[in-house]
């Protein structure tokens, strides 16, 4: 053996040693994901003596738990009930019951269709709700994504992620470094990376080989078993592209298949008759895309695969991530809190990538369940996530808050028809979606909403005083008092303060001639509030 064999043998094995020794370091696999979470966050706080916000009461973390798991406010019943029991295990309780809902599966394919799809698609929603009901992991829903199965219909419509971005390869590159695995490449396309070391031409050109040999032929994505790739280096070099992953690592190939002219000739006629006979392409012997799915997938090269899941499911449940920008995952952007983000890509990896399971865990935690007001001289930084993060509601969680708030509470009193009744209110709003925008990290109210809400007659309906709106029961409440703890209650899902007491009574009684009408402007206050508007 050649000294320079001997001297990446020994690099490999201190690399291994290195890993183990980390690991070992890590918090034990039986600690569950709160745990660990409470750990980490409290460990990294108390280095630049942090004191994390209180907790919140069972109003707020009542409503927050069930927009961020089902998409909804809760209902007056609902609030009375969970903050009423006494049972020390409500919370997990709570928690459980709600993950159990066809509710939770909907909004968190909801979620993370408005993550994968190109902006304003839903292709992927559908099929995201089918695997995530189905139990399947991460990275079963990865693979369906990438390579699809044109045999089965769910399979075949995750094929979306791929087909709708197949007619330009470096958007379709650069989508799936950084959506399945945190790392933004774009800028390593025309030259090496400015910043960051390892991110080469020969990375970004290593990706785009996984699809290269892949086309659209009608409604299905397509390979061949030939084709390459060349690309020109800053000094004019010119380079063939090798099938390597974001780690380095590079997959050896067997010889590219040779077709004379004749034989392309012959192809093209055979994909044209499969085009117009709506069947897909039979895949090749060795399938590129196949490769990308195996080595993101193998020990030594998934931890950017299980980190960006990780990442991206605490930047959805605590508004902030480990890793911030979210596809900016490399040595030179390191994490917040680098042992939290190993200990849960781990736990995320052992657990078959459970969505559902990660989820869970984060909104059981006690970081999880701080308040979003800090009473301290100067509130942290986010990345301290010493506070809780106030996040503007999606479309669809707006749709639904508007939707509950603006109805006569009673009409969910009945717990025999409770469910029902919920489920029928939100889906008759769906509608009201497309009016919103999808938020970004630095979202504002846009003017479209505001003047909606000015001027839209089918939102005035919501305010007016009707025997099925929110207006109609107040009006038949004689107490100013009682009347406002009702509205208060009804829109923010918590009682009303002593502040508000005073002030909308001293509103109401000013318009005692005019009762109705001031009723209907508290509501339209209400439900144009901010404090609707986000999930704090």
């Amino acid at each position: 053996m050649n000294k320079f064999v001997l001297l990446v043998v020994s690099l490999s094995t201190i690399g291994l040693l290195q890993a183990a020794l980390q690991a070992q370091d890590l918090l034990p696999s039986e600690t569950t994901i709160e745990e660990a979470v409470d750990h980490y966050i409290q460990a990294e706080q108390a280095t630049g003596n942090i004191q994390p916000a209180s907790q919140v009461d069972d109003y707020i973390l009542l409503r927050r738990t069930m927009l961020d798991l089902i998409g909804r406010i809760p209902t007056v019943a609902e609030v009375e009930a969970y903050v009423t029991s006494k049972d020390p295990q409500k919370r997990v309780k709570l928690v459980d019951r709600l993950i159990q809902q066809p509710e939770f599966i909907e909004q968190l394919a909801y979620d993370l269709n408005n993550i994968l799809a190109p902006a304003g698609k839903t292709d992927l929603e559908l099929y995201l709700a089918d695997a995530l009901d189905k139990g399947k992991g991460w990275d079963h829903i990865f693979t369906d994504m990438i390579y699809g199965n044109y045999e089965e219909e769910m399979p075949k419509q995750a094929m979306q992620f791929v087909n709708l971005r197949i007619n330009d390869l470096d958007n379709l590159t650069n989508a799936t470094s950084a959506l399945f695995f945190g790392v933004n490449i774009s800028c390593a396309k025309c030259h090496d990376h400015p910043l960051v070391s390892e991110w080469t031409q020969a990375h970004f050109y290593g990706m785009k080989s996984f699809f290269n040999r892949s086309f659209s032929n009608g409604d299905f994505v397509a390979e061949r078993a030939y084709g390459e790739i060349k690309y020109a280096t800053t000094s004019g070099e010119q380079l063939d592209a090798q099938l390597m992953f974001l780690t380095g690592s590079v997959i050896e190939e067997p010889e590219p298949v040779i077709l004379d002219d004749e034989a392309k000739k012959k192809e093209k006629a055979d994909f044209e008759q499969l085009k117009k006979d709506k069947k897909p392409v039979p895949a090749p012997e060795f399938s590129r895309r196949a490769q990308l799915i195996q080595i993101a997938l193998r020990e030594n090269d998934r931890d950017y695969f299980a980190k960006n899941l990780a990442n991206r499911m605490w930047n959805r449940i605590y508004g902030y991530g480990l890793v911030m920008p979210l596809d900016q995952m490399h040595p030179e952007n390191p994490p917040s809190h680098p042992d939290l983000l190993d200990w849960l890509a781990r736990d995320t990896y052992a657990n078959g990538y459970d969505i559902q399971r990660l989820v869970r865990g984060l909104v059981l935690s006690k970081t999880y369940s701080q308040s979003s007001v800090y009473q301290g001289a100067m509130r942290p930084a986010e990345f301290w996530f010493a506070t809780a993060n106030v996040k503007p509601m999606s479309p669809r969680q707006y749709a639904a808050a508007l939707a509950l708030a603006s109805r006569n509470p009673a009409h969910f009193d009945d717990p025999n028809e409770a469910a029902s009744r919920i489920q029928n209110e939100v889906k008759a709003h769906r509608g009201w979606e497309r009016k919103f925008v999808v938020p970004g990290e630095r979202f504002q109210v846009s003017v479209d909403e505001a003047l909606l809400f000015s001027n839209a007659n089918e939102f005035k309906d919501k305010t007016k005083v009707a025997n099925d709106r929110l207006g109609g029961e107040l009006a038949a409440i004689e107490s100013n008092e009682e009347m406002v703890q009702r509205a208060i209650k009804a829109v923010y899902s918590r009682p009303a303060t002593a502040e508000e007491l005073e002030a909308i009574s001293a509103y109401v009684e000013a318009r005692g001639d005019r009762r109705e009408e001031a009723i209907s402007q508290i509501v339209w206050a209400l439900l144009t509030s901010s404090e609707l508007r986000f999930n704090h």
